[in-house]
């Protein structure tokens, strides 16, 4: 070849390296966009294969892996994703997410396998405003829901009742229907996982097996086996489609006087907790799934871990959203100002969650608290009817909370209290009339 032709060669390889899009050259950007608003979504997750970055104020994100998918979450959104199409001149990405604010109510690991219960409560959610559900998947006693993979949930007896026997064919009917899905996982009060291996338990001050109020056993949150056995099942969950993993009981149990693998002080409860979500989060990274954790009451205003591992301030950092559980019946002290927090569900909603944003210094978006939709058992007894249940919507919602979620032990829910769906369209067309 002549020396004309290699200077012709050489030049159109260079013209076709300043063209060509970034992924061609071992990355991918793009920006994220309101799909709404089409104003740029700052710090988003995005993601694709191991690698994980955060969009920039104007929404803009750069990726050195290369791929077939790029996923992305931000808060108060629904997660995405988009195809990496490896045209030579193709354009960078813009993704569009959409805004969502769950509305949720809680089913059990029995409520979401009785049809009648798992029925009504789909039916409510058709009605009104209620758009989510925050589902069981391993449970109070330690039992996990469906047909596990994992081996370690036979072994200890963890599926002596499997309650739903397609969660895959489950979840993709209630995303069918738009319902944004919770698995709830119950962490270190496991009475299945204690009773099978009782090296791994928290004990008596006379070294028995320890039971709780309700006659149930904790795993030791200092163990590494509880960490590992609790996240195989939150990547399972991720891997069957939910769209949020929400851990319950991640914490130490709120009893004196008990023995653990390790010292049982302030600075290593909370170093366990938070490096537990911690671990979690990195596990279920490449899932692009939200993650959540219950948190007690009482930490919205105690300064120190409330002897439990949580900390409001060392909490923010290891998950997407904070669920405190604003129970008034849970708070059987009070608040200041408030010696009767039955009688003042509002107040107790709103003080606990500007307290609680005060000091993590977060956007109340990264906040979605548990209400109380079951009669009151610690003061008056009081039912918890359409007044109480709006009042408490009322406070989350002019906080500013990304929704918020109705706990009913029994599974047993009302539309009192409750927007109607034919109501919310009136406001919405009310609304667009006068934009």
């Amino acid at each position: 070849m002549s020396r004309k032709g290699r200077r012709f060669i050489i030049g159109l390889f260079a013209v076709l390296f300043l063209l060509a899009p970034a992924y061609a050259m071992g990355y991918v950007t793009g920006r994220v966009i309101d799909s709404v608003t089409q104003k740029p979504v700052s710090g988003a997750f995005v993601a694709l294969n191991s690698e994980v970055v955060r969009t920039d104020e104007s929404g803009r994100f750069t990726l050195k892996s290369t791929g077939n998918k790029v996923t992305v979450r931000a808060y108060g959104y629904m997660r995405a994703e988009q195809p990496v199409v490896s045209s030579l001149f193709s354009a960078s990405l813009e993704i569009r997410l959409k805004p969502f604010t769950p509305k949720a109510l809680y089913l059990t690991f029995y409520g979401i396998g009785d049809r009648t219960l798992r029925e009504s409560a789909l039916r409510l959610i058709d009605e009104t405003e209620l758009n989510a559900l925050v589902i069981d998947v391993k449970g109070d006693r330690g039992m996990i829901t469906y047909k596990s993979s994992i081996p370690l949930a036979s072994g200890i007896g963890a599926q002596k009742l499997v309650i739903v026997k397609d969660i895959k064919g489950l979840i993709k009917s209630l995303k069918e229907r738009g319902i944004y899905t919770i698995a709830r996982i119950v962490v270190f009060k496991d009475d299945a996982l204690g009773t099978a291996r009782p090296d791994l338990t928290v004990r008596a001050q006379d070294g028995a097996v320890w039971r709780d109020r309700e006659n149930l056993i904790w795993v030791d949150p200092f163990r590494k086996e509880a960490w590992d056995y609790n996240i195989d099942i939150a990547v399972e969950a991720a891997q069957n489609g939910f769209d949020e993993i929400q851990f319950d009981y991640v914490r130490f149990p709120d009893r004196t006087g008990l023995k653990f693998s390790m010292p049982n002080n302030e600075e290593n409860r909370i170093r366990t907790i938070t490096g537990f979500l911690m671990e979690a989060r990195k596990r279920l990274a490449p899932y692009n799934v939200f993650l959540a954790a219950d948190i007690f009451g009482y930490v919205a205003w105690n300064i120190n871990d409330t002897q439990i591992g949580q900390k409001i301030e060392s909490l923010v950092s290891c998950v997407d959203y904070i669920s405190l559980m604003l129970y008034p019946s849970g708070f059987q002290f009070g608040i200041p100002g408030y010696r009767n927090p039955v009688a003042n569900p509002y107040k107790i909603i709103s003080l606990s969650l500007k307290r609680s944003q005060e000091r993590a210094q977060i956007p109340s978006v990264r906040f979605r608290p548990w209400l109380q939709a079951f009669r009151d058992y610690a003061f008056d007894k009081r039912q918890f009817t359409a007044q109480e249940i709006r009042d408490q919507i009322k406070a989350a919602e002019e906080f500013g909370s990304n929704g918020w979620m109705l706990w009913n032990p029994r599974n047993v829910y009302s539309p009192d209290g409750l927007k109607k769906k034919s109501t919310l369209s009136k406001d919405r067309a009310r609304s667009n009339g006068s934009s």
